[in-house]
């Protein structure tokens, strides 16, 4: 039996690429391509610590949360292949309208109990006109806002004009998320009913409005390394503030429901290398993170993410808020993101959406639930 030696040369590269963000520079397309395509384990591993100490460099130890309310479900006119929501599939989704101001209430309350930095209303709909759906959102968003449990964010889809945005900041929007979903090259895999650019003109509304981006994508749709390669650095280009990393959960009855799930070696893989590209923003990990990580879920801040997504997800069940908090203690990570306890250099962007002042299966019930 002979053993196999390790290229160390690798490992000193992924050093040299670690030590170059540490100092503020940006790798190109060419650096992260390599970074994506690392096989062995224990490239993956080096990988995984240098990524960790990037985020521990510019984000501390303490990791950001959020949660989200499914505020309207059900009965999506956009074909996104991923999304048991669509009218396009039959799926066993539920579908309800538009929810009032009580429920919100109740989720806000429970964020603020769990320690849980915002709040996101999430619509199954194409997207925002001006009009009396627009009037109750902004309402909602007033209310949340008021309350000061939480901070109100939103991921309402598609935007089409400027004076929309400009009300949702009026109504006091901090961020809102619109993810870019893929690269732009396989965009058209998964959606027809509109397009990439459609994405990004709703982002360029937003900005000019003074919203944060909260913006990511879904691994492990058929995408090549290449295009998460490509979403990372656009997400980058768009100076996204927050970005979700989802890894896909197949959904009966929609066209991904046999897709076969990524190893989670990859997805951890994924995660580092979007820490590379971007360093200061915060990475968070988000849907399918139960389903396709499972005993392996406490690596990812291991593998660079800073923020996480708790409570149940849009249509599927999350772990419990409990065992979440508990893996981030036995990790030594704090969920405490007061901005009076942030450590010197633990943000190292004002615009992240961390809330820190910088220094130098079905769900049953209708959100996002604890």
């Amino acid at each position: 039996m002979t053993k196999q030696r390790v290229d160390v040369r690798n490992r000193d590269r992924i050093q040299d690429l670690c030590d170059r963000v540490l100092d503020g520079a940006s790798i190109d397309k060419e650096e992260a391509l390599w970074l994506f395509e690392l096989e062995e384990q224990a490239d993956i591993t080096d990988l995984m610590a240098a990524a960790n100490r990037i985020r521990q460099h510019f984000k501390g130890n303490r990791i950001h949360l959020c949660s989200i309310v499914n505020a309207k479900a059900g009965g999506c006119s956009e074909n996104c292949k991923f999304c048991s929501q669509s009218s396009a599939y039959q799926t066993q989704s539920p579908k309800y309208g538009f929810v009032d101001a009580e429920p919100l209430r109740q989720a806000s309350e429970e964020a603020k109990e769990n320690q849980v930095t915002a709040v996101g209303l999430v619509a199954a709909w194409k997207g925002l006109r001006e009009g009396p759906i627009l009037d109750e959102v902004c309402d909602r968003i007033r209310e949340m806002a008021a309350e000061g449990k939480v901070r109100p964010d939103a991921s309402l889809g598609l935007i089409d004009s400027q004076e929309v945005a400009n009300r949702l900041k009026d109504a006091g929007l901090e961020c809102y998320g619109h993810n870019l979903e893929s690269s732009r090259r396989f965009f058209p895999e998964h959606c027809t009913t509109h397009s990439f650019d459609d994405r990004l003109k709703t982002i360029g509304f937003l900005q000019k409005a003074g919203i944060k981006i909260c913006s990511g994508g879904i691994i492990g749709m058929g995408e090549s390394r290449e295009d998460r390669c490509d979403l990372a650095l656009e997400l980058r280009a768009i100076g996204a503030s927050v970005v979700p990393v989802n890894f896909l959960n197949p959904i009966d009855g929609t066209p991904y429901e046999n897709m076969e799930a990524l190893p989670p070696m990859e997805i951890l893989k994924t995660v580092a290398c979007f820490r590379f590209l971007l360093p200061d923003k915060e990475i968070m990990v988000a849907g399918g993170r139960t389903i396709n990580l499972r005993d392996l879920q406490s690596m990812i801040f291991m593998a660079g993410a800073s923020a996480l997504m708790v409570g149940n997800y849009l249509t599927t069940l999350n772990q419990s808020v409990d065992q979440d908090l508990q893996m981030l203690r036995d990790l030594g990570l704090s969920p405490d993101w007061k901005p009076e306890l942030a450590e010197e250099g633990s943000c190292a962007d004002s615009s992240c959406g961390c809330g820190v002042t910088p220094k130098n299966e079905e769900a049953s019930l209708p959100m996002g639930s604890f």
